[in-house]
């Protein structure tokens, strides 16, 4: 499989690359699911060390949010370890999965620190290097279970963004200090047939028609899909040697090997069978904090071998 360069792709192809090192390499990426089935899913355990116990999620925000949009992205993050969740299918059990890796073990989520640089302070047009340097802002003196995430907003062009990239994670060192980052971008108007279906029309494949999104914000709703197949990454395979298939350089993840999977049924141009909202018509399959609803990706189960989703 190519690592640069735009791909081709049926209904949604999410080619998500890292920046932990000097030669960018694929950290994660979402197939359709038909190529999926050409081969066996197994995800091998490269005996890296996971994420596990405590982790905290600092945010940098990078341009210009509203309260609403960091509402929703902020209440999804809060949803991955609540057990508040009156309701089900709920977020917080999609996010238990990634207990299953390595001999189990809890991997609970908070959010810590929330830097807004709503002044662009690298500018609009931003190279993958910035977007590593942008971390510091949120420092890294928090020890070894930190991820630091960056987002940005629709205004902000990223290299690679909406070529072949909607997110990464990776890697990277100051001083004693490991570090493990991410990132993630806003398409609704740079791409949001690529990065933000299936609430939008694919830019490719069949043209179906696209999902309502649950929070009424077709660019923050994609942007929670892509978030949750990064983070769940991020987890299982920090470093790049934990769980993965395929090569090192372009290795599909817990979300990434089961791309365009929401719900039973699905195949490429078709999430499957998710919840309807009787009111707003929206789709969802996981409930979060605050009434929240989301659209989630599936995950793979070690255990079973198998992409899972909550419907």
């Amino acid at each position: 499989m190519p690592t640069n360069g735009a791909i081709p792709f049926f209904s949604l192809l999410l080619l998500l690359f890292s920046f932990s090192s000097p030669s960018p390499c694929l950290a994660t990426a979402r197939k359709p699911a038909a190529l999926l089935q050409q081969q066996p899913l197994l995800l091998k355990y490269h005996n890296g060390p996971l994420l596990k116990g405590n982790i905290t999620l600092d945010l940098i925000w990078y341009g210009k949010f509203s309260s609403s949009q960091r509402s929703i992205i902020v209440d999804f993050l809060n949803s991955l370890s609540s057990a508040k969740t009156p309701s089900s299918p709920s977020v917080s059990s999609w996010w238990q999965t990634t207990e299953k890796y390595r001999r189990g073990g809890s991997s609970d989520v908070v959010v810590g620190k929330q830097i807004l640089d709503v002044n662009y302070s690298l500018g609009k047009v931003l190279k993958t290097s910035q977007l590593r340097a942008l971390t510091s802002k949120a420092g890294y003196g928090n020890g070894g279970r930190v991820v630091k995430v960056v987002l940005t907003s629709a205004d902000v062009a990223v290299a690679e963004f909406c070529v072949s990239s909607c997110g990464t994670h990776g890697s990277g060192r100051v001083k004693k200090h490991r570090f493990v980052y991410a990132w993630v971008g806003n398409s609704v108007s740079q791409c949001p047939g690529y990065c933000a279906w299936p609430f939008h029309q694919p830019e490719y494949g069949p043209q179906t028609p696209p999902l309502v999104a649950p929070n009424g914000d077709v660019g923050v709703d994609g942007m929670v899909i892509n978030l949750a197949t990064i983070l769940a990454g991020a987890v299982t395979n920090p470093f790049n040697n934990g769980y993965f298939q395929g090569p090192a350089e372009a290795p599909l993840e817990a979300v990434s090997a089961c791309t365009g999977i929401f719900g039973k049924g699905a195949y490429p141009g078709y999430p499957g069978e998710v919840l309807v909202d009787k009111t707003t018509g929206a789709s969802y399959n996981g409930v979060g904090v605050n009434g929240r609803k989301y659209l989630i990706p599936a995950m793979w189960d070690p255990e079973t071998s198998t992409c899972k989703t909550l419907v």
